[in-house]
């Protein structure tokens, strides 16, 4: 089974973080630049929440919010939700759907290595179930069936 740390590896991307006494504008203006949807806030030089596009849709509504003077800080989500780099896609399929969320921080050797979000792990449960499909075509082709068997006297 995929784990956690394969699916990173595979999409190869460094977490994107901002220090949390920024605004928000500077937030967006950075998710723009690197063309993501969501952005770790750093407090203190550690991860202590997260920001995604949605959180901007849910902050516009409220009056007082201005994106250039509103501190990042002031408005991620936070705590995250981590799995150990060992947990497989099945495992974090089951903590996106049982806890209503879509990213996971990843942990390794008490670092965190990662963000995957459940476009990253839906990707990577369908790459698995396409390979699995393909080997278990090779296996069960006309040929197989066809020489399967205890062997039969022609007549």
């Amino acid at each position: 089974m995929i784990t956690a740390e394969e699916v990173l590896k595979e999409k190869n991307r460094e977490m994107i973080c901002i220090s949390s006494d920024r605004t928000i504008r500077a937030a967006v203006r950075l998710m723009n630049e690197q063309n993501i949807g969501a952005v770790l806030v750093q407090k203190e030089g550690k991860i202590a929440g997260i920001w995604t596009e949605r959180d901007l849709l849910h902050n516009m509504n409220l009056p007082e919010f201005d994106p250039d003077t509103a501190l990042i800080g002031d408005y991620m989500v936070s705590p995250l939700y981590t799995a150990p780099h060992t947990a497989s896609i099945l495992k974090i399929n089951e903590m996106f759907l049982g806890l209503f969320i879509r990213h996971i921080l990843v942990e390794k050797d008490g670092e965190y290595i990662g963000l995957l979000s459940i476009g990253d792990v839906l990707r990577a449960s369908l790459v698995a179930q396409d390979l699995h499909i393909k080997e278990l075509s090779t296996i069960g082709d006309w040929e197989y069936y066809e020489h399967w068997g205890w062997p039969r006297k022609k007549k």
